[in-house]
């Protein structure tokens, strides 16, 4: 089923690959949410700590979290410290919530789940 053109352009700023795929694995999701529970930026060994991943491992994950624009990274030396930017993560999501509603209620094609309400 092909979408509605107003569809895909409504939606067409939210639905980007490199976000989908910085959030679809568990350790990058791990480590969101150790940066979120963290005030000040985190380095990679710190980061680290969160989940059972090799160094290098982490630091590739946050690369990929960084490449969505979901994290910052400042280098200081050799380190490079990394920080959840929490605006943009929470921007998108509402963002791409806000466009789907927008989408059904112009098209008329998304129907609650069976026994299912909406508020």
């Amino acid at each position: 089923m092909e979408l509605p053109e107003a569809c895909t352009e409504i939606l067409g700023g939210y639905l980007k690959p490199e976000l989908f795929k910085a959030l679809s694995d568990p350790h990058r999701l791990a480590l969101l949410a150790n940066l979120a529970v963290t005030p000040q930026p985190m380095t990679v060994s710190e980061a680290s700590n969160c989940c059972d991943v090799h160094f290098s491992g982490v630091s590739r994950h946050l690369s990929i979290l960084k490449q969505a624009g979901i994290v910052t990274a400042q280098k200081n030396g050799r380190q490079v410290s990394y920080q959840l930017n929490a605006k943009t993560l929470t921007d998108l999501l509402r963002g791409l919530a806000n466009a789907i509603d927008e989408c059904c209620a112009a098209n008329d094609c998304c129907t609650p789940n069976e026994g299912e309400t909406h508020d």
